[in-house]
């Protein structure tokens, strides 16, 4: 491989893999078609590998482009970082700050913390990144991260801001005509209709592991989305999982077998310790620390912490 690959080939590269074909790699881009296709073709040459197969269903990555990937993926979230600290400069708080947090918690609860921080700093450029991904930070895909595990990289600053509870919750309409179950098994034979994954993941097999009667074979409903089953429970068409503060928002929804299933998931504010010394990223964290320690309050069971913390399920960075 020449060492004199330049930087805007594995920008298009990355693109097309993404958008699989020229044409909306090129829109993503801001580019002309025939560009992006000068550069994955310069880069082909340089690599002395075809990098796609070309399809009727558009650009396939060949085992040379998947070998590629991870580091130019790398290349492309220094980049972005390097953008973001670039545009950042100057005194005060100002610039880019990139945020990745879960579904529901990037829907349902940032966006009223985002919305003060803004009025408060309007030099601030927020990045929001919606995924139940975990993020890399030391690969700079993003500065401060909300997640619901404990992170155990030692280049990261952490701050624990308590535990969200999840359960299962119902609208009063629905538990008026099918009747609100007394125990998990009613849920097998009572003919309740259950909302859950559309996924075989590893959180949902060790969820069924644990809570047998929310087996994905059992869900009636099912969805990708964890915002599009908040919606089925809203709307009165089953059971399912969500958290308990958001559920208090709504007074038509109601918990259903609190005392035999809650799952406290285990919640952190993280930056690299790098960005410790940044005006913006502080400001941002503690912004979100506060956001979120509100949100776990509103979600804490009356008598004050959760009931059975043997049952955090790791890993998990949804709901």
């Amino acid at each position: 491989m020449t060492s004199s690959i330049a930087w805007e080939w594995y920008r298009s590269f990355m693109a097309v893999l993404r958008e699989g074909s020229l044409s909306r790699a090129a829109r993503v881009l801001d580019l002309t078609q025939p560009t992006v296709g000068r550069h994955i073709a310069a880069l082909e040459s340089a690599t002395g590998q075809a990098l796609f197969i070309r399809t009727p269903a558009g650009l396939v990555p060949t085992e040379a482009a998947q070998a590629l990937r991870p580091l130019a993926e790398a290349m492309d979230s220094t980049a972005a970082a390097l953008e973001r600290t670039a545009r950042s400069r100057g005194d005060g708080v100002q610039g880019v700050v990139r945020i990745t947090a879960s579904e529901m918690v990037g829907v349902e609860v940032l966006p009223t913390v985002l919305a003060s921080l803004r009025e408060e700093h309007p030099g601030l450029v927020v990045e929001l990144v919606i995924s139940n991904q975990v993020q890399d930070l030391l690969r700079r895909e993003a500065d401060i991260a909300i997640r619901m595990t404990q992170p155990r990289q030692e280049a990261l600053i952490a701050r624990h801001v308590g535990v969200i509870e999840v359960g299962l919750h119902a609208h009063a309409r629905y538990l008026q005509k099918r009747g609100t179950p007394q125990t998990l098994d009613d849920l097998k034979h009572d003919g309740h209709t259950l909302i859950g994954y559309d996924s075989d993941v590893p959180y949902v097999r060790e969820l069924a592991r644990r809570f047998p009667s929310l087996a994905r074979d059992r869900f009636s409903l099912r969805a990708n989305s964890d915002q599009a089953q908040f919606a089925l429970i809203r709307a009165g068409a089953g059971i399912g999982l969500c958290q308990v503060a958001l559920a208090r928002r709504d007074p038509a929804l109601r918990r259903v077998l609190a005392d035999a299933l809650t799952i406290p998931l285990d919640t952190w504010i993280t930056m690299h310790e790098d960005l410790r010394h940044s005006p913006r990223c502080r400001v941002v964290f503690d912004a979100l620390v506060e956001g979120l320690s509100d949100h776990v309050a509103l979600g804490a069971p009356a008598g004050g912490g959760i009931t059975n913390p043997s049952q955090v399920l790791e890993g998990a960075n949804r709901l």
